[in-house]
C-alpha cells in the first residue's frame, strides 16, 4: 500500500459522510461548494503549482469538510483541530510540485499529509497527552468493530469515544497501522497503545448495547 493510499479504507465513502454531517455547516461557513469534478480540480492544482492565491483558497474550501472530520477524529478542541488541518495545507501547498498522479489520487495525497501533520501535533503535545503502563497487555483483538456500520455511524460512535483512544483506535482499525507503526507515529508507548485499543472496545461495547448494536466485531 503506498503513500497515499494509507488512508480510511475508502476516501470517497468519507467525503460523503462529510457532506451528510460537517459538509454542509462547513461548506456554509466557508461561503464554498463542495465540488469533485476532476477537471474543475486539475485546473486548482495547476493554479495552487503557480502560488496562485485564489486557487489555493478554492482548494482549501473544496476539501475543507473532508480534513476537518479527519482531524476531529484526532483532536476534540476545535483550535488543534484548524491548526492540524492548517499546519497540514500549508505543506500541501509548499509540497504540491511533488505530486505524482501515478501513486495516487490527489485527494488521498492531501489527506495523507494532513493526517501526518495532525500525527505530528499529537507527539508535540505528548506530554499532556500519554502516561506510562509497566503491566504486561495482551495483545488486542483485530476484529474490527466497526466492519458492519455504515461510516455516518462509525464516526458517530467514535466521537463518544475519549479524543486519545479514539485517535490510536482510528489509526488501528480504520488507518490500518499496526500497533508499531502508532507507536512511532505518536511516540506512544506500545503498552498505551494497547490499553488505548482494549478501552476502546470495552467502552464501544457498553455504547452499542445502549444503540441496541449486538456485534463489535
Amino acid at each position: 500500500m503506498d503513500q497515499y493510499q494509507r488512508c480510511v479504507h475508502c476516501p470517497a465513502q468519507l467525503v460523503i459522510l462529510l457532506i451528510l454531517n460537517l459538509g454542509p455547516l462547513c461548506l456554509k461557513n466557508q461561503g464554498g461548494s463542495f465540488n469533485t469534478n476532476l477537471e474543475d480540480t486539475a485546473h486548482i492544482i495547476n493554479g495552487c503549482k503557480k502560488q496562485d492565491l485564489v486557487c489555493q483558497e478554492k482548494l482549501y474550501k473544496k476539501f475543507y469538510p473532508a480534513l476537518f472530520a479527519l482531524c476531529k477524529t484526532f483532536f476534540d478542541d476545535n483550535q488543534e483541530i484548524l491548526t492540524a488541518l492548517n499546519n497540514g495545507m500549508l505543506k500541501v501547498f509548499k509540497n504540491i510540485d511533488q505530486y505524482d498522479p501515478a501513486k495516487g489520487t490527489f485527494f488521498n495525497w492531501t489527506y495523507t499529509i494532513v493526517r501526518n501533520a495532525a500525527l505530528t501535533l499529537i507527539r508535540d503535545n505528548k506530554n499532556k497527552l500519554t502516561f506510562e503502563l509497566t503491566e504486561s497487555i495482551q495483545e488486542p483483538s483485530e476484529n474490527n468493530p466497526f466492519r458492519q456500520l455504515e461510516w455516518k455511524d462509525i464516526y458517530f460512535y467514535l466521537g463518544k469515544l475519549p479524543s486519545r483512544t479514539r485517535c490510536v483506535c482510528t489509526l488501528f482499525y480504520l488507518e490500518g497501522f499496526t500497533i508499531k507503526e502508532i507507536v512511532n507515529a505518536l511516540d506512544m508507548k506500545e503498552g498505551a497503545v494497547k490499553w488505548h485499543l482494549h478501552e476502546c472496545r470495552d467502552r464501544l461495547k457498553i455504547i452499542f448495547e445502549q444503540y441496541n448494536i449486538k456485534n463489535i466485531g
